[in-house]
């Protein structure tokens, strides 16, 4: 694999989605090693996408990863980078999953993926998953107009009620109720939410019911997950070409406590990950991946991140940060692992 030397320049250009937004003052950025990578996705060129992950309860080593080939479907990869499962899906973008949720009456881990296979009508493509990382079909659900994008899940805590948010390419978000009692489950839309231009990135913090959207040329918003809160945005950190650098791709959640904690942001036109304190939005620091010393590369730009906080087994004592290498020639396009106590200690996080 190639090894991506740190960008060092004060005025560098980011090309993203048409759009060029110069980094008018570089901020110290940290460096963390990767640990391991994932086997190649089969598809070249731009495949690759989103990650989620499922933590295995009572051997946290045996936990598994969920991830796209958006042009393809879905693989299932294990801790140590290797395949455990591809399903044909076609073309869904972005994925996400619940692991304490019941279908059709019994304990599952589902999973859900944004389906772009009809530009014009967003669908939601729905899965179980099994501790030895296969995937099980449930349904393809209508979404809502639009090329679907993003996807992001939420049980609400008050009666456990299962909510999807599938982000169009538009800006537009569809929020579905989700109905799992029976063998095929069903999706009702209950609210349609809207930023203005081209959106994607994803995810909701169960604690405070708040939803987190990346708008990828403007910045990360945030809205009441509720559908009976607000549906007016509030911008939660601006793409300013210094800590945030468009495009703004996957979003990802390290909490701690009631309310406290991070927001990760892929900040792919300077190719690393900014972070911002959840409580006040104000900014954390950031950081890129860059290669380690066994001779696994970096990330060079990226679409989807995910993280989960928790023992992950030795490699990964205080949490799992996933994200998705956009350049990972000579092979196709993958995605690199790495330790969440890295990244805290190197950013000096609480």
């Amino acid at each position: 694999m190639r090894h991506f030397a740190a960008l060092s320049s004060l005025f560098l250009l980011a090309a993203c989605a048409g759009t060029s937004q110069p980094i008018v003052d570089a901020l110290p950025t940290a460096s963390v090693p990767v640990v391991r990578e994932t086997t190649a996705v089969r598809t070249r060129d731009d495949a690759a996408d989103d990650p989620a992950i499922w933590r295995h309860p009572g051997d946290p080593a045996r936990s598994l990863i969920v991830s796209t080939d958006k042009k393809a479907g879905l693989y299932v990869y294990g801790l140590d980078g290797r395949t455990r499962s591809f399903t044909p899906a076609g073309r869904v973008n972005n994925v996400d999953l619940l692991a304490d949720v019941k279908v059709a009456g019994h304990p599952a881990v589902l999973v859900a993926a944004s389906d772009r296979s009809d530009e014009r009508h967003a669908a939601l493509a729905l899965y179980t998953l099994t501790t030895e990382g296969r995937l099980a079909a449930l349904a393809r659900l209508p979404a809502g107009a639009g090329e679907a994008y993003g996807i992001c899940l939420w049980q609400r805590a008050a009666d456990r009620a299962t909510f999807a948010f599938v982000v169009a390419k538009d800006g537009t978000i569809h929020q579905l109720q989700l109905d799992l009692a029976g063998a095929t489950p069903l999706a009702r839309p209950v609210r349609q939410l809207k930023l203005a231009t081209q959106s994607e990135g994803c995810v909701v913090d169960a604690r405070t019911a708040q939803l987190y959207v990346g708008e990828e040329d403007v910045g990360v918003w945030r809205f009441a997950a509720d559908p009976s809160g607000a549906a007016t945005p509030v911008l939660f950190a601006k793409a300013d070409g210094r800590q945030l650098v468009v495009d703004v791709e996957g979003v990802a959640l390290a909490p701690q406590g009631a309310r406290g904690g991070y927001l990760l942001v892929s900040s792919q036109g300077d190719k690393a990950y900014a972070i911002y304190r959840l409580e006040d939005g104000t900014y954390a620091g950031r950081f890129r991946l860059v290669a380690n010393t066994a001779g696994v590369d970096g990330t060079s730009g990226t679409d989807g991140i995910e993280l989960m906080l928790g023992d992950f087994g030795p490699d990964f004592p205080g949490g799992l940060f996933v994200a998705q290498d956009g350049d990972n020639a000579p092979e196709t396009q993958n995605f690199k692992l790495a330790s969440w106590r890295s990244i805290a200690e190197a950013l000096k996080l609480d």
